[in-house]
């Protein structure tokens, strides 16, 4: 569908002095080109109107890091620093968000490369990992919370069966039926 953009096909370093004169945001597009045609005179600056199209497409990016940024930053005002699996599961999200996007993007074009197919299947597998160490990290959180709680309840059932002056059967059924200590 789509060719290569004009800023796609620069040598690496000038797109990227290009991406931070984007990140700093301080320069008009007629400002940018002539800062890219003195610190690159030997490289043939872009059109004004390929870097106003790099431009959309970069803000539309950056846009998106911020609200998930924004996001996290408000998550984690809202429920403190110690916010444990809801961060793993924001994490998981967020990469799975950003695979898919990139997958629907690579979709829309015509000349994806087998680079561009296999760094694909390495984020789709990166989310599917995110998402499985999430629920790994939630079930070890319910095991620990569980083991510590049965502890607290058998120190606890120790105490008041020593003061209520009760035998090892009877302990042995509170534990048993009533805590479901085994």
């Amino acid at each position: 569908m789509g060719r290569k953009s004009t800023i796609h096909k620069l040598d690496p370093s000038v797109r990227s002095h290009i991406e931070q004169l984007l990140r700093d945001d301080r320069l008009t597009l007629d400002e940018m080109l002539e800062n890219i045609r003195a610190k690159y005179p030997q490289t043939d600056a872009p059109s004004r109107s390929s870097l106003y199209r790099y431009r959309a497409g970069f803000e539309e990016m950056t846009q998106s890091l911020r609200e998930i940024e924004t996001a996290s930053r408000v998550l984690v005002d809202e429920l403190g620093d110690g916010i444990g699996d809801k961060a793993g599961a924001l994490l998981a999200q967020a990469v799975t968000t950003l695979a898919t996007r990139a997958a629907f993007n690579a979709h829309e074009r015509d000349d994806i490369s087998i680079k561009e197919v296999g760094e694909l299947s390495r984020a789709a597998r990166a989310a599917m990992q995110a998402r499985t160490m999430s629920l790994k990290e939630r079930q070890e959180i319910e095991k620990v919370t569980r083991d510590k709680l049965l502890r607290e309840q058998e120190s606890n059932l120790q105490k008041e069966a020593k003061a209520q002056g009760l035998d090892e059967n009877a302990v042995q059924f509170w534990r048993e039926k009533i805590l479901g200590i085994k």
